[in-house]
């Protein structure tokens, strides 16, 4: 029976397949960079998008700032020129109100009553004079309670002048009323306070 001899048909084989096997392993390198590069470039175009995306939006804060920024300095001027308003307002009416109470003065000074000075802080007046008597001071002080321009009379200081005749010295504030205060706002209180400062003034006396 004759003998075949299969060692050069299997080393044949072998080496096919090892070529088949390199071929492969190749090939799948290959896809392997392909496919990393291909990734790469996709995250770097998503990483460029992105960044992209955020400077925009850097750029629309920045801008939303500079805008926010403007509103509040407008904010500020707009607060600014209505206080000057209202000042201004404050003004206009406050010019006829004095000469109101000026007059107002006049009218309910009595007769023995004559004032050396008149102050004004705000909307309070400080009187001071020389009567005749304290009962010409607390007819002064009756006359300020029902004026239309003045109230709340408080009696500070009445003391017997030293001199030729008689007559008391007094120093009393009131307060001046404003077109935006209330007439009758304090009405019910000013009674007690001139009760009050007259029964001072008797105890002085």
């Amino acid at each position: 029976m004759p003998r075949i001899n299969l060692l050069p048909h299997r080393e044949s084989k072998r080496k096919e397949r090892k070529l088949k096997f390199l071929v492969a392993l190749g090939g799948a390198a290959v896809a392997a960079i392909v496919t990393t590069f291909a990734a790469y470039l996709m995250y770097s175009q998503m990483i460029d998008a992105q960044q992209h995306r955020n400077d925009t939006l850097r750029t629309a804060i920045k801008t939303l700032d500079k805008e926010n920024e403007e509103i509040n300095n407008l904010e500020t001027a707009k607060q600014k020129y209505i206080a000057r308003m209202e000042i201004i307002e404050k003004l206009q009416r406050s010019r006829p109100e004095i000469v109101h109470v000026f007059d107002e003065i006049v009218r309910t000074l009595p007769e023995g009553v004559y004032l050396t000075s008149v102050k004004q802080s705000g909307t309070t007046l400080k009187f001071d004079g020389i009567a005749q008597s304290s009962t010409r001071v607390s007819s002064f002080m009756r006359n300020i309670d029902g004026s239309q321009w003045l109230r709340n009379p408080s009696l500070e200081v009445v003391q017997t002048t030293k001199g030729s005749g008689p007559g008391s010295s007094f120093t009393l504030s009131a307060q001046q009323v404003t077109a935006s205060a209330p007439d009758d706002g304090a009405r019910a209180a000013k009674s007690k306070i001139r009760k009050a400062s007259l029964g001072g003034a008797g105890a002085q006396q």
